[in-house]
């Protein structure tokens, strides 16, 4: 390892140094488990079979397409410019079928072939190789079980490795029951942002907590505790389920009626207005404008922007406290398009 370019703090070390075949490692937010922990083990991993003049292969599994290719970008490939590996830099799209196409990106060790694909992790993905494995932030996950089911068999092979990698994200998903199961299979690495602290991660910890102003992500992000979902109006798997990464991009307006929700806020929350668009029976976030500190000029302009822009069927506008008057300007700019939020607001059945 270079010393003189990598810092690596003790936490870290104790990770490389592990050599189990299956390892799981729940580490505080920027503690460095992706490019300091993962990436580094997977290309010392090739490094060492392309010295004994065999191949390695890695397949690593993102939460989607922009997380496998910053774990690409910004992890695998610096670390193999800095041990000086001659590697081969691939994009590509990847089929599961013909009609499922996902990106993936590639490194391609040049002496021996030794290989790692980056992707975006789903049931699709997980299938179809036989490979060591890293699943990076694994409790986020879209169908953590089912893309484990799918999974499994590929690292079953004798001697392939799988690394599981997370910060917590609630009880529902297998990132929780990995670390919470009584065996001696897994070797389990707990990194909380004390313990980071205490090896050397430069943080203040009361300015973090102090500056975060929020206890339950505290402790899920930092602390590292398991925050229970049954405090959770709705469960984390259920809010993964409509997840895509096309929802809140508002060149992908393909002209159909919207609704809009509009909470109004002047001071320390955000004004917010969420706008929805009726594609068949899904409901697609379009857009999410956020205000903070504005003026209700602003609010107006704002809103009469939404209102121009999207052919809006109906607009929810928050009408107590201050909402009072944002109502009534709003009753007589858009006349029969205005309702006071209720329950049972929007027809359309799925969200996405």
């Amino acid at each position: 390892m270079p010393e003189s370019l990598i810092k690596l703090y003790p936490y870290q070390r104790r990770w490389l140094a592990d050599r189990s075949r299956f390892k799981a490692a729940m580490v505080t937010r920027q503690g460095g488990k992706t490019k300091y922990m993962a990436a580094i083990e997977v290309v010392e991993d090739c490094l060492e079979a392309e010295a004994r003049g065999e191949r390695s292969r890695w397949i690593w599994l993102s939460r989607g397409e922009r997380q496998a290719k910053e774990a690409m970008e910004e992890g695998l490939k610096p670390l193999c410019k800095i041990y000086g590996a001659a590697v081969d830099a691939l994009d590509y799209v990847w089929e599961a079928d013909s009609e499922l196409r996902y990106k993936a990106t590639e490194i391609v060790f040049r002496k021996c072939g030794s290989r790692v694909t980056a992707l975006p992790s789903n049931p699709d993905t997980a299938r179809g190789f036989t490979a060591n494995v890293v699943l990076d932030e694994f409790a986020i996950h879209q169908d953590s079980r089912r893309i484990w089911a799918a999974l499994f068999p590929v690292i079953s092979r004798k001697g392939l490795k799988l690394r599981v990698l997370s910060t917590p994200n609630g009880r529902n998903n297998k990132f929780y029951e990995i670390m919470t199961a009584d065996d001696s299979v897994w070797s389990r690495h707990v990194v909380d942002i004390h313990q980071a602290v205490a090896d050397g991660l430069d943080r203040d910890i009361n300015e973090l907590r102090a500056a975060c102003a929020d206890d339950e992500v505290w402790a899920q992000e930092y602390e590292l505790r398991f925050v229970d979902e049954a405090t959770s109006w709705l469960s984390y798997d259920l809010i993964a389920a409509v997840e895509h990464p096309d929802a809140g991009q508002p060149a992908k307006y393909a002209g159909n009626p919207c609704f809009v929700g509009n909470d109004i806020a002047a001071r320390g929350d955000l004004w917010v207005a969420w706008v929805w668009e009726v594609v068949g029976d899904v409901l697609w976030t379009r857009e999410v404008r956020e205000l903070r500190r504005a003026s209700f000029a602003e609010h107006d302009a704002a809103i009469a922007e939404i209102m121009s822009r999207y052919r809006v069927a109906r607009l929810a506008m928050d009408q107590t406290g201050m909402g009072e008057k944002p109502v009534e300007d709003a009753r007589r700019r858009y006349p029969g398009r205005l309702q006071l939020p209720r329950v049972g607001l929007v027809e359309p059945s799925v969200a996405s």
